[in-house]
């Protein structure tokens, strides 16, 4: 069942990066989650809105729709763009880095290491990057 949520679109720009991540962490906090847990969450979605502008638009024009909502489990964020979409098995393969190249993938490495689930949707056109941190019960704010 979902609870509290809210959607926003943002334009595919670096700027916005730091818009999304304040609007998350206040968001999260509505839990009494500890400072690390909203940095946690502060820096993978961080990872996931910047993957949407680098790797899905190249760095060209489009849009970001960032989804949350709390659920009796814990808070989803989902990060949904429209890009040219990811191949599942590159992603894999950033476990083994190329130090030449500039983007070396490290995103879904950290959103891994920071979230309790991390879910990557490839769709006809995009991706979707649905981030997931476990909140206690007991937590209500």
């Amino acid at each position: 069942m979902k609870h509290n949520y809210f959607t926003l679109t943002i334009p595919a720009l670096k700027e916005n990066v730091g818009l999304v991540r304040v609007l998350v962490a206040s968001f999260a906090a509505q839990k009494d989650l500890t400072l690390p847990e909203l940095d946690d969450i502060k820096v993978a979605v961080s990872e996931a809105v910047t993957n949407s502008i680098i790797h899905g638009y190249g760095n060209n024009p489009g849009e970001i729709i960032i989804k949350g909502y709390f659920a009796d489990e814990g808070l989803y964020i989902e990060v949904i763009d429209f890009g040219k979409g990811i191949d599942r098995e590159k992603i894999r393969e950033k476990a083994v880095l190329d130090p030449e190249e500039e983007h070396p993938g490290l995103g879904f490495i950290f959103m891994q290491s920071l979230m309790d689930r991390v879910e990557i949707i490839p769709g006809e056109r995009g991706t979707k990057v649905i981030l997931f941190k476990r909140i206690l019960a007991d937590r209500t704010a």
